[in-house]
């Protein structure tokens, strides 16, 4: 979806929580160039463990929803668009 629009997304998705991956988001810091977004059906539980991996080297946004509703493909895209300042 979005690689057609020439902009590109990486997955880093923990399996556990302890000790928290820190070391997947070392693994890909400088191809990082927009920074990090926590995707989460929650209020941000995760968001404070990426910025503390990611210790202020890249910018980490957050996007949640709460009640069980699943974020679809298509708002994430419209997220991350708005990010990397593609979205009008």
């Amino acid at each position: 979806m979005l690689e057609k629009e020439g902009i590109k997304v990486g997955l880093i998705r923990p399996i556990t929580l302890w000790p928290y991956p820190k070391k997947a988001f070392d693994e890909v810091m400088d191809k990082v160039k927009a920074g990090f977004i926590s995707i989460e059906m929650s209020e941000g539980q995760m968001v404070e463990d990426v910025k503390l991996s990611v210790n202020g080297r890249k910018p980490v946004f957050f996007y949640g929803r709460s009640g069980g509703m699943v974020p679809t493909p298509a708002e994430i895209a419209n997220k991350i668009k708005e990010i990397v300042g593609g979205a009008k």
